[in-house]
């Protein structure tokens, strides 16, 4: 039997859906982990309306590498890589198992330019449980992580992410999580919970969805060659490159749908996505 194979076995009684769309989630504030607020609303909504998949990959901002990781532990452990919220947010578990085999199916498929290097130490992150868990309440899904190299370039996560497109058809949930527009150096801490925008986050948030909406995938891979908003939206790549794993996944002919699509704090952007 192949790891995938066992896959569907091992994780769902449900037969999963031949091919499952792709999600990136504008994850925001770790509080989205446990407030209720639109975005989460908006969160829970996509749940709702996804078939149940065999497992989930995400890509998080909060896992950068040297070299390509994926998680393969059985079980992994809930990471609170945050400092100075309330301590409820620290209690929360989101104890969703893990998946060797698609860790290992991952490994393989990802050649011959990149490796992908199982890990057995990271965990489910904060880019991670906080929105999954409002799509999977139960933890039921087997749910992995996959890094960030931060020696490639833009166009090299591309490449790598495309790699990964077999697994829609098997029933596997892929996931960007990130954010569009973050720059906490800007933030407008006094308007953190409305939605209100600078100019520039406006003017580089509109763009970027734009390129999105139209196929333009070289515009967006090349974001440090779209002048000065841009620069300011994104002035570290790790919360911008997880939509470029997305859209690797996207077809020429597959729509894509736009939520929670607000700023907040003049400086952040919570804008997300859905590919098929």
């Amino acid at each position: 039997m192949s790891s995938l194979s066992k896959l569907a076995a091992l994780t769902s009684t449900n037969k999963p859906t031949e091919r499952m769309p792709v999600l990136f989630l504008g994850h925001g504030s770790p509080l989205n982990g446990i407030e209720e607020n639109e975005f989460v609303q908006g969160f829970r909504t996509q749940g709702k309306q996804l078939n149940r998949p065999a497992a989930i990959v995400v890509v998080s901002a909060h896992w950068e590498t040297k070299g390509t990781r994926v998680t393969a532990m059985k079980s992994p452990r809930t990471i609170h890589d945050f400092g100075g919220f309330p301590r409820e947010l620290y209690e929360v578990r989101y104890p969703a198992p893990g998946n060797p085999a698609l860790a290992k199916e991952i490994s393989r498929l990802v050649k011959p330019e990149h490796t992908v290097l199982p890990d057995d130490k990271w965990g489910l992150d904060h880019g991670s449980w906080t929105v999954v868990k409002h799509l999977y309440p139960d933890a039921d899904v087997p749910v992995i992580q996959l890094s960030l190299d931060y020696s490639l370039s833009p166009r090299q996560h591309y490449a790598l992410a495309r790699q990964l497109k077999s697994l829609r058809d098997k029933g596997v949930l892929i996931i960007g999580s990130g954010n569009l527009v973050h720059n906490l150096d800007m933030v407008e801490w006094r308007r953190l919970n409305e939605p209100y925008a600078y100019d520039w986050a406006i003017e580089a948030n509109e763009k970027i969805k734009g390129y999105v909406l139209d196929g333009d995938h070289d515009s967006l891979i090349n974001f440090n060659k779209q002048g000065k908003a841009f620069d300011l939206a994104i002035p570290t790549p790790e919360h911008y490159l997880p939509v470029l794993y997305s859209l690797a996944l996207k077809d020429t002919n597959e729509e894509v749908m736009l939520f929670n699509d607000q700023p907040l704090g003049g400086s952040l952007s919570m804008t997300s996505l859905k590919i098929g």
